[in-house]
């Protein structure tokens, strides 16, 4: 099992939503978050004054996905997420060791 978390630019979501239904995923976390990469942010005009925007919007997407899925899915949120501009995101994969669903106990992929 692996944790899928993917950083993306906010009216993308739609799009990555429907790429991973797609795909057979069924339950995503998703996080309004701020931050910069390599864009270090942008200037804004405000009544007159000009200010630099430090952190920029975006969306965390974390999301548990079986070992032999990550591929695909990584293609598929890099597919529909992708601008062709700075700021696009970045997907992290993390091992996970164990999963668990409260409601029935069910452990393991059977969670998903």
């Amino acid at each position: 099992m692996k944790w899928v978390t993917a950083i993306i630019k906010p009216f993308k979501m739609d799009d990555v939503r429907e790429a991973l239904s797609e795909h057979g995923i069924q339950g995503i976390t998703v996080t309004e978050v701020k931050g910069f990469g390599r864009q270090k942010g942008h200037t804004e005009l405000y009544r007159g004054a000009e200010y630099v925007i430090d952190f920029l919007p975006k969306l965390r997407l974390e999301l548990a996905v079986p070992d032999e899925q990550v591929d695909e899915i990584i293609d598929a949120i890099s597919k529909s997420a992708h601008t062709g501009k700075i700021g696009d995101g970045k997907i992290f994969v993390f091992d996970l060791e164990q999963a668990v669903r409260i409601r029935t106990g069910e452990t393991g992929e059977d969670a998903f």
